[in-house]
């Protein structure tokens, strides 16, 4: 696909496809990183895992799927490097 935006993505899933916001998050992660054969380092939060994450500046994880066009991710951690994009 040609989005640059995860966070549009997420949008469209429910939008088009009737996911819950819940559905396209697992969808963007544990099933993503499935479909990539990567699920045993990546996709979930768990001992022994790549330290890969995004910190969202939201309220709650369904804003994710609400809120298009803007910068909601504060951070990263990619392979357990911080990453800030709040400056």
């Amino acid at each position: 696909s040609p989005l640059l935006s995860l966070t549009t993505a997420m949008n469209m899933a429910c939008v088009l496809f009737g996911l819950t916001p819940e559905e396209s998050l697992r969808g963007t992660t544990v099933n993503a990183a499935r479909a990539l054969g990567w699920e045993k380092d990546l996709g979930s939060l768990d001992i022994g895992k790549t330290a890969s994450l995004a910190l969202w500046d939201i309220d709650h994880p369904r804003d994710l799927s609400y809120y298009t066009g803007g910068r909601l991710c504060a951070a990263l951690y990619v392979a357990g490097n911080y990453h800030d994009f709040t400056n």
